[in-house]
C-alpha cells in the first residue's frame, strides 16, 4: 500500500473537515463569526479546492468514502486500496473534529453539535436520501468531468471546479440536509461528539449518488480511447 497516498487522503480530508466544522461552529455564540451559509459553503469549497490541488497528484484526491466507492464501482481503484483510503479519510475527519472540539468554546460546539451535517426538522427520510443522492451525484460528476475526463482536464480547473461544486451544493441544500455528500464529513464530528441521529442516511445516499454518477460518466459520457 502506498503510505504517501494514505497520508494524502488523511490530510486532504482533514483540510475539508477542519475548515467545514470550524466555519459552522464559529457562527454560534460566543464566537459569532457572522459567516452564515455563504461563509460555510466557501470554507468547505475553498478547503477542498486547495486539498485537491495539493494532493491530487499523490492519491487522486478522493477525501470522501462516497467518491472512493464511486471509483471502486468503475474499477479505478482496487478493493484493498479503497478500504485503506476510507480508513484514512475517517481518521482525517475524526482528528479534524477533535481539533475543533478542543479549539472552540463549549457553548459554540454544543449549539452546532460540532458541525455535524443534519437535516432540517421538516425534512422527511425521503427528502434526506434524495437530496444527498443528488448533491453527491453532482459532486462525482464534477470530479469525473474535471479530473478524470481528459477533455475536462485540458481546461485545468480540476480542484477549483470540484470545490465550487461542494460550495454550490451547500448553498442549495445546506439548510435541507446539512449537505454532507461525504460519509467521513458526517462520521468525524458524530464520533467525537457522540451524536448518531440520522447518521445512517449519510452512509447510504452519498455512496449511491457517487456510484450512479461514476457509472454514467464512465460508460456513457467518457470518451474511450480508440485502438
Amino acid at each position: 500500500m502506498n503510505t504517501k497516498a494514505l497520508l494524502a487522503e488523511f490530510l486532504g480530508t482533514f483540510f475539508l473537515c477542519f475548515a467545514g466544522i470550524a466555519a459552522i461552529v464559529a457562527t454560534g455564540a460566543p464566537v459569532n463569526s457572522g459567516a452564515g451559509l455563504v461563509g460555510i459553503a466557501l470554507a468547505h469549497g475553498l478547503a477542498l479546492s486547495v486539498a485537491v490541488n495539493a494532493f491530487g497528484g499523490i492519491s487522486g484526491a478522493h477525501f470522501n468514502p462516497a467518491v472512493t466507492l464511486g471509483f471502486l464501482s468503475t474499477g479505478r481503484i482496487s478493493v484493498p486500496a479503497a478500504a485503506s483510503y476510507i480508513v484514512a479519510q475517517l481518521l482525517g475527519a475524526t482528528v479534524a473534529a477533535a481539533a475543533c472540539l478542543y479549539i472552540f468554546p463549549v457553548e459554540a460546539v454544543a449549539g452546532a453539535k460540532l458541525g455535524i451535517p443534519l437535516p432540517a426538522a421538516w425534512a422527511t427520510t425521503g427528502i434526506v436520501l434524495l437530496t444527498e443522492f443528488i448533491l453527491t451525484y453532482l459532486l462525482m460528476t464534477a470530479i469525473y468531468g474535471t479530473a478524470v475526463d481528459e477533455r475536462g482536464r485540458a481546461v485545468k480547473i480540476g480542484g477549483f471546479g470540484i470545490g465550487l461544486t461542494v460550495a454550490f451544493d451547500i448553498l442549495a441544500a445546506g439548510q435541507v440536509t446539512g449537505a454532507s455528500m461525504n460519509p467521513a464529513r458526517s462520521f468525524g464530528p458524530a464520533f467525537v461528539y457522540g451524536y448518531w441521529t440520522w447518521h445512517w442516511a449519510y452512509w447510504i445516499a452519498p455512496p449511491l449518488g457517487a456510484i450512479a454518477a461514476a457509472l454514467v460518466y464512465e460508460h456513457v459520457l467518457l470518451e474511450k480511447p480508440t485502438r
